[in-house]
C-alpha cells in the first residue's frame, strides 16, 4: 500500500541519519601530529544537534504519514513552516562557507559524508513516493522532505569542507582522460602496486 511505503521510507531515512551520527562520533578529534582538530568537534556538535532534531521531526512526519489526512488526531503537532524554514536557514549558513559548485559532485567521502549522501537519496525516494499520494499529503510535509534532501546535500559538502577533505567532482565522459592502457596492462600495474605494499 502506498501509505505503508512512505511510512517505511521515512523510518529508513531516520535510521540512516542515526548512522550518520554514529559515524561522526567515530571521527578522531586528534590530528596525526597529536594536535587538536577543532573542526571535528564542530562537525560533531552540529550533527548531534541538527540530526537529533531532524530525527524527531521525521518521527512526527512518520506519524502523520501513517494517517489519512482526515484521520490525523487533533492533539498531533504536525511538521510546519517553521520546521521547513529551519532547514533552509541552516543550509544557507553552511552554504556561505562553501565555494560555488561548477560541476556535480560524486556521492562519496569519509564515512559520515558518504552516509549523508546516501540519506539524501533516501529523502528523494521518500519525496517521490509522497508525490504519488497526491492530495493525501499536506504540501508543507512535501516541502519539508524536499528541503531536507537539499539540506543533506549541503550538509555533506559542509562536513567535507570542515574535515579538510576534497570533493570528488564528476567529469563528463568526453572530458575524462583515456589512458590508452589495455585492461591487461592496468591489471599488471595494480598487481605491481599491491606487491610493493
Amino acid at each position: 500500500h502506498p501509505r505503508l511505503m512512505v511510512v517505511g521510507l521515512c523510518d529508513e531515512l531516520n535510521t540512516s541519519l542515526g548512522l550518520v551520527i554514529m559515524e561522526s562520533n567515530r571521527l578522531s578529534e586528534i590530528a596525526h601530529d597529536g594536535g587538536p582538530r577543532p573542526t571535528v568537534r564542530r562537525v560533531k556538535a552540529v550533527l548531534s544537534a541538527s540530526m537529533s532534531r531532524v530525527q524527531q521531526e521525521l518521527f512526527d512526519l512518520g506519524a502523520e504519514l501513517a494517517c489519512p489526512m482526515d484521520a490525523v488526531p487533533e492533539y498531533m503537532e504536525l511538521i510546519d513552516e517553521n520546521d521547513s524554514d529551519m532547514l533552509l536557514k541552516e543550509l544557507d549558513a553552511w552554504n556561505q562557507k562553501l565555494t560555488p559548485l561548477k560541476s556535480f559532485i560524486m556521492p562519496t567521502g569519509s564515512p559520515p559524508v558518504a552516509l549523508v549522501h546516501h540519506s539524501r537519496t533516501m529523502a528523494r525516494r521518500l519525496e517521490r513516493h509522497m508525490v504519488g499520494l497526491g492530495d493525501e499529503i499536506r504540501p508543507i510535509a512535501l516541502q519539508y522532505v524536499n528541503r531536507l534532501s537539499d539540506w543533506l546535500f549541503v550538509l555533506a559538502r559542509w562536513i567535507t569542507h570542515c574535515l579538510g577533505e576534497s570533493e570528488v567532482l564528476w567529469v563528463p565522459k568526453g572530458q575524462r582522460a583515456v589512458s590508452g592502457e589495455s585492461p591487461k596492462d592496468i591489471q599488471e600495474s595494480l598487481e605491481k602496486d599491491f606487491d610493493e605494499l
